[in-house]
């Protein structure tokens, strides 16, 4: 009896979306359609994959057995469509890559596409957790991250030596400053990234190592950096963001944290494995050549 695929695939990308509604809309299929196809798989072979949940999933055991298993399965077949697609030059395939913020990989992107246009190039954006793990499932060629030189497994160049800063709303009575000590964010309501992010597990480290303490309280929690700079504009707290993540939103106003020396150093990276691959090697290489500089947000 052997497994049909369409049915493996349509439980494949639930899984990865969790939910069916977002796994139709990123794959623009029918709702009810992916709904049937999971429910063949499971009737077929009488085991349930998900624990429906609202409008989400949950993974069972055996659902969470089965996904590790599809996460390779679609990784070499895509592995396998890019070594068909660009068995000559690397300039032609697909290219995954997986980002912590938009604002180093989109201008390196926009140079690599100019040179090669006929690499399909898709991006997604999550915390530095999500991003490796996914990665070393063979998810993402390439993926853009702070502080994973060391890493095992890992071919790794250096893009941009980074540090973190703070930043207010422009109605905040720090707005007139150019700087703060890390001592003014005592006591102080201070937004932040989910866990799993680096940027928060930078400054964590570094007011742990001030042996600081920071009220639980105090702090404001939001999964996105975009909506980290949301609750900041509307006057919800301190935002902390590395400094060439900072953009130009003219609602809000950076600090430098003048007593904080420590920088860190965003990196490309790949698998050992798969660096030689044609279409990573010239994104890898079209980064090494184009490495932008250090940036200063505006008011520095």
């Amino acid at each position: 009896m052997s497994i049909n695929r369409t049915c493996l695939h349509a439980f494949h990308i639930v899984a990865s979306e969790g939910s069916f509604s977002s796994a139709a809309a990123a794959h623009h299929v029918s709702q009810p359609t992916l709904s049937a196809q999971v429910k063949e798989l499971e009737s077929r072979y009488r085991v349930n994959l998900f624990d429906r949940r609202g409008r989400g999933v949950k993974l069972t055991i055996n659902g969470h057995s089965l996904y590790t298993i599809t996460q390779k399965l679609f990784a070499f077949e895509l592995e396998a469509e890019q070594l068909l697609l660009a068995a000559h030059s690397g300039t032609a395939g697909v290219l995954r890559i997986g980002a912590d913020s938009p604002y180093l990989v989109i201008p390196l992107i926009a140079i690599y596409q100019s040179i090669y246009p006929d690499v399909k190039v898709k991006i997604n954006f999550g915390n530095s957790k999500q991003l490796l793990n996914a990665l070393y499932a063979r998810q993402y060629g390439v993926i853009v991250l702070p502080g994973i030189r060391t890493l095992k497994n890992l071919y790794s160049l250096p893009l941009l030596n980074d540090r973190l800063i703070a930043f207010v709303n422009l109605q905040h009575p720090w707005a007139i400053k150019r700087s703060i000590k890390l001592t003014d964010l005592v006591g102080a309501r201070i937004v932040l990234r989910e866990r799993g992010s680096s940027t928060r597990l930078r400054f964590e480290t570094i007011v742990k190592h001030r042996k600081m303490t920071l009220d639980e309280e105090n702090l404001v929690i939001i999964g996105a950096r975009e909506g980290v700079c949301e609750a900041v504009a509307a006057g919800l707290g301190i935002g902390i963001v590395a400094e060439s993540e900072f953009g130009h939103d003219k609602r809000l106003h950076p600090l430098l944290i003048r007593d904080v020396k420590t920088r860190h150093t965003e990196y490309i990276a790949c698998l050992n494995k798969r660096k030689d691959d044609a279409i990573i090697e010239t994104f890898m290489g079209a980064a090494e050549m184009t490495r932008p500089e250090n940036a200063r947000p505006p008011g520095f």
